[in-house]
Parts: structure tokens; C-alpha cells; sequence
């Protein structure tokens, strides 16, 4: 006889990670590709706003890093809200969202974003049921009507295992450097695991339309879900070269007599790095 098993008492399937030198070349190759793109939403005034989501620990933060590493932060912007405060709470829902839309030439990259509500706020009873009701009802009319305006929206849902999330949960409770990235909040998540699988599946009903459809990211390889959704959206944006005025170096005038004042009229940064340097290697016997 048969005894059904939980997918949860299985053992944790192995990840094949990416290797490394091969991650790193096509990385690279498409953060190049960024940079076209950018200096085609500059050149064409075209507006951008992508949506990260997903479970805790699924590797959205460490995406966008890559994304925005070689753009300029005047035109890719990151958008990453606090708790709304007390004022925001009597506003229209999306009304702070609305104030980080990009102007003309603008990528806005959001690290969670509006579906705030259909996540957290859902599972954790920050909102009521009737404002849950009213976001879904709502959403994708808000969306549609940032893309009748112009602008061009993609979502990107992270998704992870809950052995993998437990292990990246682990890694940074141990961590001193990444301690910052766990809250109550976020191990909390552990215990309600269905509960915010239940408000994804829900929240994808209402709002995986055609004109605004989700796209999944598969995240228990870190590298590959980086590169997949890199290559996904520059897929997805019809961005074209554009020809940059050649630049040249000029050359440097002849001096009119300037001095610079004495060094010891400044304050300089004591030389830490040479001292530490000197230290390191010890007396010269």
C-alpha cells in the first residue's frame, strides 16, 4: 500500500548551480545589453517601470543589483518604499506608487511595489478584507492605465522552495553582514507558507492579464534566475542602438601661473590603507 508523503517530508532536491565562469561572461554580456537599452529609453523619452515580487528570500534585491550595476542612477532608478506612514494610509492606495512612475527617458526599477497589499498585507491582516477586495478590483485598472499612457510594464513573480528559502533564511541569521535582511516579518514567512501561497495564487487570478501579464522566475539558482530574467526583459523591449557623438580627449591648456595652496592648510583623510598595508607585511628585516 501506497503511503501518500508530504512534498515537504521529501528531502530537498539538489540545485545544479551555473558555473560560475560562464554566469559571470554572460552576465556581463547582457549588462552590456542594459546599457543599449538605456541609452535608447534616454534617446526616445520611452518610461519603464519593472515590478519585482516575490517570496522572501528569492533573490529579487540581488537581481536588481545586477540590472542597475552599470546604469546611470539618474535614469535607472530603484524604488524600495518603507511602511507607509500615517498619512499615506488615508491616501488612494496607489498614490505614493504613482509619485516613482519615470518621467520621459526613466527606468524605474521596483523592489517590491503595489502588490504589497495582495502579499504582506493580505497574509499579515495589515489591511481589511473590503481594501483586499478593492485592490484586486482596482490593480489592473491602475495598470492598464499606466500602459495606455505609454508606459511599458513588465512583472516578474520570484519564486523559491521552501527548502531553499529555509536555507538562504539560515545563511543570513549567521551572517553579521546580511543580518539586516531578515526581520520577524521575514521568518514569519516560514510558518505561513501556504498562507502566502494561497494570496500568490489568488492575486495571480486578478491580475495575470494579457496587457499586463506576470512572469515567472524559477530562483532556487540564484544565477540562473539573474540571467533568465535579464534576457527575458531586454527580450521583451524593442530598444534599437543608438549612435553616440564620438568623443575625444581634449588637451590640457597650459597653466597661468596658478599655485596650489600649501597641503598643510588642508584637512586629509588620514592614510589608513597604508598604514594597515605596512602592518601587514611587518618590519623590513
Amino acid at each position: 500500500m501506497n503511503q501518500h508523503v508530504s512534498p515537504d517530508e521529501l528531502p530537498p532536491p539538489k540545485v545544479k548551480r551555473l558555473p560560475r565562469e560562464f554566469y559571470e561572461d554572460t552576465l556581463f554580456r547582457l549588462q552590456g545589453e542594459l546599457v543599449a537599452m538605456q541609452e535608447w529609453v534616454k534617446a526616445s523619452g520611452t518610461r519603464i517601470v519593472v515590478v519585482f515580487e516575490g517570496r522572501d528570500a528569492a533573490g529579487k534585491g540581488s537581481t536588481i543589483k545586477r540590472v542597475s550595476e552599470y546604469l546611470n542612477p539618474r535614469t535607472a532608478r530603484i524604488v524600495a518604499l518603507p511602511t507607509p506612514t500615517e498619512r499615506q494610509r488615508t491616501q488612494w492606495y496607489f498614490q505614493r506608487y504613482v509619485e516613482q512612475l519615470p518621467a520621459a527617458g526613466e527606468i524605474v526599477l521596483f523592489d517590491r511595489s503595489w502588490y504589497n497589499r495582495a502579499g504582506v498585507e493580505r497574509v499579515m491582516g495589515f489591511c481589511t478584507p473590503e481594501e483586499y477586495r478593492l485592490f484586486l478590483r482596482q490593480a489592473p485598472i491602475f495598470e492598464r492605465m499606466l500602459i495606455e499612457d505609454g508606459i511599458i510594464l513588465r512583472k516578474y513573480w520570484f519564486s523559491v522552495s521552501n527548502h531553499e528559502q529555509e536555507k538562504r533564511f539560515a545563511s543570513r541569521l549567521n551572517d553579521p553582514m546580511r543580518q539586516w535582511k531578515l526581520s520577524p516579518m521575514d521568518l514569519e514567512s516560514i510558518t505561513r507558507w501556504e498562507d502566502y501561497s494561497r494570496a500568490k495564487d489568488e492575486m495571480m487570478v486578478h491580475t495575470d492579464t494579457s496587457e499586463s501579464p506576470w512572469f515567472d522566475v524559477e530562483a532556487d539558482d540564484k544565477r540562473k534566475a539573474r540571467i533568465n530574467m535579464i534576457h527575458h526583459l531586454l527580450s521583451t523591449i524593442p530598444y534599437e542602438p543608438v549612435k553616440r557623438a564620438p568623443l575625444t580627449l581634449p588637451k590640457r591648456p597650459q597653466g597661468h601661473g596658478y599655485q596650489r595652496p600649501p597641503r598643510d592648510l588642508s584637512r586629509f583623510v588620514p592614510d589608513y590603507a597604508g598604514d594597515l598595508l605596512q602592518q601587514t607585511r611587518g618590519p623590513k628585516g
